[in-house]
């Protein structure tokens, strides 16, 4: 197992142990096992009971039930937790917004032991009495609830991406097909997609079907076939549909099945397109009077807008980022140690890391106090020297209060090079209250960047609500630039908004928000999202080499 689900096992257990009313020192120090294993840099996964307990954070006790997770996925003590309780109990301990304490009230003294139980308890009103809830809690259960239903069957881009890369990769190998792309929403980069789509040039069906059926990526039970596709499921749950054509077919199919329905549409009515077989999609886009049209924007939002105005953008690439802005270290909540991080960061090609740890008012995430501030910028200082000319720039992720204002006083916060400002508490407020905020925020002078603007989790959290182009506007009138979160559970500021934050000149920012080396990579998933908004070298933030940064924040602090 990783340290990660190692992690998930451990939390679940401390969750369960508290919904049955355990000692609270057990509880405590089986949260803080989840903790320290996903926290910890070494792998757990193939360590023996002697190895695990020398690590740091780890003991004999933990050491056991680790080798036991590694060993079956599972260890004694969470198999009676889980005896104990009812599985729909157990899957009420995933809804936002109760804990365990909550969930066993519900369970206890109004006999819920289901979701769908206690959603309908939300609609007869039967919570608003009992201790602890009221109606708006209820009111945010029952929401939570339904969001998560709303979201069944969906799945983050990051996660399918990876499992298609490996499919089409064996597939080629295996030499079953003459030709295969991804297609559909996977191909046109959509941060939330159904199923995994792809296209072949097969001419023997039989053949990639008896491939897959041994696939260990697949459940081998799932697969169908008719004459023009073939469907199955991955064995974590994701559909996958393969598309059949021929050599004569194929470009039509693929373009045919890449673009959403708005797009298709627009062209038939409008363009007068009906399929044929092109030779490739340039082809079809030239047959119909058009530029090339990537296929990221495919969706039949802003492109044919952009075709009308001339104005189709210099779409930015991975290769074009200079370097990465908005990271943490072991000085906050992050995995690494500042030297590991920007040493890593520096192998990857970068010219510069910014450093932005949590604030003070971020107990919760070991938020820096003004002495650790200072101690920070003295390491950066040194390893300035030492890792020349890569530069690391001092950032700080500065707490937006509840007021607006900006943790920190302002000496303190003039003596960073910028300033990420995001809002991570008292995040239920009305659109209103939290766009009024951010603009207080953003008013700011010593704002540099609006951190993850909406606060959303995908799939997870909606954000809170904003009027956005008001938080743009706002941004262009104080030359603030917007964040485009590339954590594949982020993605935020939503690229539907970035065409509007480009007409008013609002740079976009590409930051991972990485928390460990390996966050750097999600940058992919952030030029992915990027690019569908249309945005251009020229109008991304980090796409600035290190000299131009400099200048650019010194000029703005004078």
């Amino acid at each position: 197992m990783t340290n990660k689900e190692i992690s998930r096992a451990l939390r679940f257990a401390s969750q369960l142990m508290e919904l049955h009313g355990e000692n609270s020192f057990k509880i405590r120090a089986m949260q803080n096992a989840a903790f320290k294993t996903e926290r910890t840099t070494e792998s757990l996964e193939n360590l023996d009971s002697t190895a695990l307990a020398a690590v740091d954070g780890i003991g004999k006790g933990l050491a056991v039930k680790i080798v036991e997770l590694n060993e079956r996925g599972s260890f004694s003590e969470l198999d009676e937790l889980i005896a104990r309780t009812p599985s729909g109990v157990a899957e009420m301990l995933s809804i936002k917004g109760i804990g365990p304490k909550k969930v066993a009230a519900l369970w206890q003294e109004l006999g819920i032991e289901s979701v769908g139980e206690l959603l309908y308890a939300c609609n007869e009103n039967r919570l608003i009495e009992l201790k602890g809830f009221g109606a708006k809690t209820q009111e945010l259960v029952r929401h939570a609830i339904e969001y998560a239903r709303s979201n069944k069957g969906k799945f983050h881009y990051a996660v399918a991406e990876m499992i298609a890369t490996q499919l089409v990769h064996d597939i080629e190998t295996a030499g079953v097909v003459s030709a295969i792309s991804f297609t559909g929403a996977l191909r046109r980069r959509c941060e939330i997609i159904e199923l995994i789509d792809l296209v072949v040039d097969v001419k023997d069906h039989a053949a990639i079907q008896h491939f897959l059926s041994s696939h260990p990526l697949l459940d081998n039970n799932s697969i169908t076939l008719t004459e023009a596709q073939l469907s199955a499921t991955t064995v974590s749950g994701i559909p996958v549909r393969c598309h059949f054509s021929d050599s004569t077919s194929y470009t039509k199919v693929l373009f045919a099945t890449t673009a959403a329905a708005p797009h298709l549409d627009y062209l038939h009515s409008e363009k007068g397109w009906e399929s044929n077989n092109a030779t490739s999609e340039h082809e079809i886009y030239h047959q119909l009077g058009l530029p090339y049209l990537e296929p990221e924007w495919r969706e039949g939002l802003f492109e044919f807008e952009w075709v009308k105005k001339n104005t189709l953008p210099d779409l930015i690439t991975y290769e074009s980022l200079k370097g990465t802005l908005h990271n943490h270290s072991t000085y906050s909540d992050g995995v690494h140690s500042l030297e590991e991080m920007a040493v890593y960061c520096k192998s990857m090609g970068y010219e510069y890391l910014g450093i932005c740890d949590h604030s003070q008012s971020a107990f919760y995430a070991n938020g820096l106090k003004p002495d650790r501030v200072h101690q920070q910028h003295e390491e950066i200082d040194r390893l300035n020297t030492r890792l020349a000319p890569f530069r690391i720039f001092k950032g700080i992720e500065s707490d937006i209060l509840t007021s607006g204002a900006l943790d920190y006083e302002n000496d303190l916060l003039a003596r960073f090079d910028f300033i990420v400002a995001s809002v991570h508490s008292v995040l239920r407020m009305d659109e209103a209250k939290a766009t009024a905020r951010l603009i207080t925020a953003i008013e700011n002078p010593y704002t540099t960047i609006l951190g993850h603007p909406t606060g959303r989790l995908l799939l997870a959290r909606e954000g809170y609500p904003l009027d956005v182009k008001k938080i743009i506007d706002a941004c262009a009138a104080n030359g603030v630039v917007i964040e485009l979160n590339a954590n594949p559970y982020r993605l935020d500021i939503d690229w539907r908004h970035i065409p509007y934050a480009l007409e008013k000149g609002v740079p976009i920012s590409i930051n991972p928000d990485a928390h460990r080396k390996e966050g750097f990579h999600d940058m992919h998933y952030g030029v992915c999202v990027a690019r569908k908004g249309g945005l251009s070298k020229e109008m991304t933030f980090n796409a600035l080499d290190a000299v131009q940064l400099q200048q650019y924040f010194e000029k703005r602090r004078k």
